[in-house]
Order: structure tokens, then sequence, then C-alpha cells
């Protein structure tokens, strides 16, 4: 199944009020493995960056006058989002943003049924926990030391991580792993049925004949054996 991955950094808080998107990053994944497809793009908010914002992400209102408008190149991103599942951490902030967007320049909003929110996935996995990226990137060893400001693509390839982590994280792979084993056994299972013997060869082309499996209960001559040679013994602990 594929998914895209999406972050967004913004001028404030609140589209309601006049805030704007001005970055989103989005990462594609398929099967919850990424497949190095990305989109990437800046944003013209036509207006003041406040410094609140510039100081989380580093994007001035002086960077930003040179890109591109919204409605001039929204449609780039539609085509790359397509009709998958949209993933994000605190996902209503995002969709939210993001439809806003959309909105504005007379386009259908993007369905809320087609969000994932990764928080909420936390939430119920590590109840009373701390729910942040860079907490989640903590607890799943997602190495993040080149996070120095956000940005919305390296946030969403962060993301995209600990997605993966949150949904099965490795276990997927060992369980894939195993069900290969399995399938890799299963001929050499059948061959020692069907022919009564390893299918390892012996030094020669023939293969080793198939033994009965030896008793493993002791005869009662070995366990009176057996009983004379613990009576023998001195100052035995057993015996105090």
């Amino acid at each position: 199944m594929r998914e895209v991955i999406f972050d967004t950094e913004t001028t404030g808080l609140d589209p309601k009020t006049g805030d704007r998107m001005v970055e989103i990053g989005c990462v594609e994944m398929i099967g919850r493995v990424e497949t190095g497809r990305s989109f990437h793009a800046y944003y013209n908010p036509q207006r003041d960056m406040p410094a609140a914002a510039e100081a989380v992400h580093g994007l001035s209102a002086s960077f930003l006058s040179a890109k591109p408008l919204f409605a001039d190149t929204f449609g780039e991103l539609i085509e790359f989002l397509g009709d998958a599942p949209l993933v994000a951490h605190n996902a209503a902030f995002d969709f939210g943003f993001l439809n806003s967007e959309l909105v504005l320049i007379g386009q259908e909003p993007i369905a809320m049924d087609r969000m994932i929110d990764t928080v909420a996935i936390a939430r119920k996995k590590h109840p009373g926990a701390k729910l942040s990226l860079d907490a989640l990137c903590s607890r799943y060893g997602v190495d993040r030391s080149h996070r120095v400001k956000h940005g919305a693509l390296l946030d969403a390839e962060l993301l995209a991580q600990v997605y993966v982590e949150l949904t099965g994280g490795r276990q997927i792979g060992l369980e894939l792993a195993a069900e290969d084993s399995a399938a890799q056994a299963a001929p050499n299972r059948a061959n020692l049925n069907a022919q009564g013997t390893s299918s390892r060869p012996h030094s020669g082309s023939n293969r080793l004949p198939r033994r009965e499996p030896r008793p493993h209960s002791a005869s009662p001559a070995e366990l009176a054996k057996h009983g004379e040679f613990i009576a023998g013994i001195k100052g035995a602990i057993w015996a105090k």
C-alpha cells in the first residue's frame, strides 16, 4: 500500500487568523518502506514572518519572498499526493493548513478520512509518555543529530522512520524473514518425509541411512549401578 508521510512549516498556529503554510515536505512509502521518492516546496506567504515562527524553522520573509505562490505550483503537490493515505504528526494541524491553502485558491480540500495521525497512534501505544517527534525519535533510536531547526522534508523523513516503529517496526522484517525461512525449509522437510534420509549427503554419493530413535530411560541394571555409586560418596551434602 502506498502512503505519503508529510510535514508542514507555517507562519503561526492557526490558518483561521491569517497564518499561512510556507513549506511542505513529503516522503513516499510503499508497504511501509521508503521508495526514495519525495516532494519538497517552499511558498511565498505574501505576509510577514513572526519572530517566534522564524525561530522554529529559520525561514525568513526575505527568503520566502523569492519563492512561488502556492496557487502557482499546487498541482505538482496534488499529483505527488495522489489518493494515498496521508501520515502526519499531530495531523489535524498539517491538514488544517494544507486544506486552508487549497480552499483559498478555490480547490477541493483533502478528505479527512485520508488522515493518519502518528500522535494518536503513539498515545495509544505509549500512554502517559512524551509524544513529540523528538521524544519518539529518542524512544526508537532514530538519529536526529542533524536536526538543528524544524524543516518540513527532514521532519517527514524522521517521521517515516518513527511511523514504521509505531506500526510494527523491525518486527515486520523479522516476520517476513521467518516466512522466507519457513518457505525454504519446506522442501527439505518434504524431502526428509519422502525419502526418510537426511538432505545432507555423506562423503560419498550415498545418503546416510535413517536411524531409529534411541531409548532415553535407564535400564534397571544402570539404575542399580548409579545407586551404588551415589551411596559410596562420603560426606555428600544430600546425606546431611
